[in-house]
């Protein structure tokens, strides 16, 4: 349990040394406590988290459970997962800013990538485009509206960890290291796709081993 609790705090610190000006004029515009750009993203991220802290808090081990073991409602995940991603990365003309409606509806696709197979950055991101969200505001809500669940999580799964056992260091700190370069490394190339209307890649690779998924299942 500790370990898992460490490699969610790496993925989460990943994310906000990526972030970390925007991160950084976020908290100082809120303390300013004035209604102004950073004021109204934070409304936003809160809104987004609902329906994924719903979610996550009242079915997550229902929907682990029901998964577990299934390749092939995974592969079927990741095929849809490659559908949206390829569908969402056409150039769009008629592009806008987040808003709250946009923000709870990118929330209910971070709700939905609780199933196994769904990424959830590649669902938040083709949804914020499918929506007419520019491309640099929906890479950047989509990776800073998990870092609170990520948070939540962590908190969540502490109070059921039982601090008589003590951890093995070695492998702890090696789970947060690894965690951190590659969550750095997958924020900065999801970034670079996204910018690049690149998400078409990350679609063909998504179908692939959702192929791979299904006919392993039938096997």
């Amino acid at each position: 349990m500790i370990f898992t609790i460490v490699v969610h705090g790496a993925t989460a610190l990943a994310t906000l040394v990526v972030f970390r000006d925007d991160v950084w004029e976020i908290f100082r515009d809120l303390f300013r406590f004035s209604n102004n750009k950073s004021t109204q993203f934070s409304l936003q991220i809160i809104l987004s988290m609902i329906p994924a802290g719903l979610v996550g808090f009242f079915f997550e081990e229902v929907i682990g459970s029901y998964f577990f073991g299934n390749i092939l409602l995974v592969g079927l995940m990741l095929w849809v997962t490659a559908a949206l991603l390829y569908i969402a990365d056409k150039p769009s003309e008629n592009l806008k800013k987040i808003s709250l409606s946009k923000a709870w509806w990118i929330g209910v696709a971070q709700a939905f990538a609780i199933l196994p197979g769904v990424s959830r950055s590649g669902a938040t991101i083709a949804t914020s485009l499918l929506l007419g969200v520019t491309r640099d505001k929906a890479a950047r809500f989509s990776f800073l509206m998990v870092v609170p669940l990520i948070l939540g999580s962590m908190v969540k799964k502490f109070w059921m960890v039982d601090l008589r056992r003590k951890p093995l260091y070695g492998p702890v700190i090696a789970g947060f290291i690894a965690a951190f370069v590659s969550g750095y490394l997958a924020c900065q190339w999801m970034i670079s796709l996204v910018k690049r209307s690149k998400l078409r890649y990350f679609a063909y690779y998504c179908a692939a081993v959702g192929t791979i998924a299904i006919v392993t299942s039938q096997l």
